[in-house]
């Protein structure tokens, strides 16, 4: 069974559809562990998830809180701007019953969408399929006791997604689901598109290069 944990700060716009959408057969249970917002955000969580609970601001931080609570045998993190495709729990729970198989992540599609968008999703579903390396968009899944014996999530203020891929990669193969979670396009939309990629894949390409996530959040 699964455990969707939700990391919130400020998320009441879209909050209930998400959590909606991640009702399906399958899950166990869904635990908002919020930040610290200011809005509607906890209210609207508590009609729609199994707990809503609080966590000291940072998302590896949250989602670390999130877990300890789970039963689940399966933890999938789920950004809160993510929704999920129908079907999601029985493709995970079919990927992680496969040999080898410590966790994976699914394609992602960007909404609302553009020419320039739709490529930059598919950019984003070739890399992580051939590096093996998962974004948080992606709707990242592993399974409980291999998140427990890894440490979770390091608790860096950025690429926390990045640094957990790296060690699953080491404990065994992950999973490339192509059914699609369609995230919020708002950050490309709201910077630019351009800038955005370039604004990403530089602080990709520096992290890999040994710029510390500290140094690293400044810039982003």
């Amino acid at each position: 069974m699964i455990s969707v944990i939700v990391p919130t700060l400020n998320e009441a716009e879209g909050i209930a559809e998400v959590l909606r959408r991640a009702r399906q057969p399958g899950v166990l249970e869904i635990i908002v562990v919020d930040g610290g917002s200011t809005d509607a955000t906890r209210a609207l969580a508590r009609g729609l998830a199994d707990a809503v609970c609080s966590a000291p601001q940072g998302r590896a931080r949250q989602m670390n809180l999130g877990a300890q609570r789970a039963v689940g045998e399966i933890l999938l993190f789920l950004h809160a701007d993510t929704l999920l495709p129908d079907g999601f729990a029985a493709a995970v729970s079919a990927a992680c019953r496969c040999l080898g198989i410590v966790g994976g992540r699914f394609d992602l599609e960007l909404f609302p969408s553009s020419p320039l968008l739709r490529l930059t999703a598919f950019l984003i579903n070739w890399r992580s399929r051939f590096s093996r390396i998962a974004t948080g968009d992606q709707a990242i899944f592993v399974r409980r006791q291999v998140f427990e014996c890894l440490g979770g999530y390091a608790e860096i203020p950025l690429m926390e997604d990045v640094e957990l891929s790296r060690r699953l990669k080491r404990a065994g193969r992950l999973a490339c689901l192509r059914q699609r979670v369609t995230t919020s396009s708002r950050r490309w939309r709201k910077h630019g598109v351009v800038r955005t990629i370039v604004l990403m894949w530089t602080l990709r390409a520096l992290y890999w290069l040994g710029v510390s996530p500290e140094r690293l959040r400044g810039m982003y």
